[in-house]
């Protein structure tokens, strides 16, 4: 509960930096790298869409799963990846929502190979780069897998 004696404002008088064109241009490229990195699993890119610091969080089989972004990128170098076993691709955002001009939280739907997730992605733009710096996971849907 809030105990602020001060009124509360509307969002005019909160000066919500809302992000210009160019800014969320750039946190939708980095959304594309983020579907591209989870199709091709090129952990050559790895960096350049997760901060170092980034943790993934989701159930899969009625367990929570934690993943530090190593162990994350380790997972996707030892497994084939979409792309080479010709799974479909698909991908799309659902939501985006800017905290300010330098975070924001993205929903998307991703296929990875025969699991379709729904993904919440919490990205800060560091040095002038959107990273994932939280992702938390959920399996919308299984599909059986395809002949290569």
């Amino acid at each position: 509960m809030v105990t602020d004696a001060t009124p509360a404002k509307t969002p005019s008088e909160r000066n919500l930096a809302m992000p210009d064109h160019s800014t969320t241009a750039a946190l939708l490229d980095a959304v594309s790298s983020y579907f591209d990195l989870m199709f091709d699993s090129d952990v050559s890119r790895f960096d350049q869409v997760f901060a170092p610091t980034a943790q993934l969080h989701g159930l899969r089989d009625g367990q929570l799963r934690l993943l530090p972004a190593q162990q994350y990128r380790d997972a996707l170098a030892a497994a084939p990846s979409p792309k080479s076993r010709n799974a479909p691709r698909r991908q799309e955002v659902l939501l985006i929502d800017f905290t300010s001009p330098a975070q924001a939280m993205v929903k998307v739907r991703v296929r990875i190979d025969v699991v379709q997730y729904v993904d919440y992605l919490s990205y800060h733009c560091i040095d002038g780069a959107w990273l994932i710096t939280a992702k938390s996971f959920h399996v919308e849907q299984r599909f059986e897998p395809t002949a290569a």
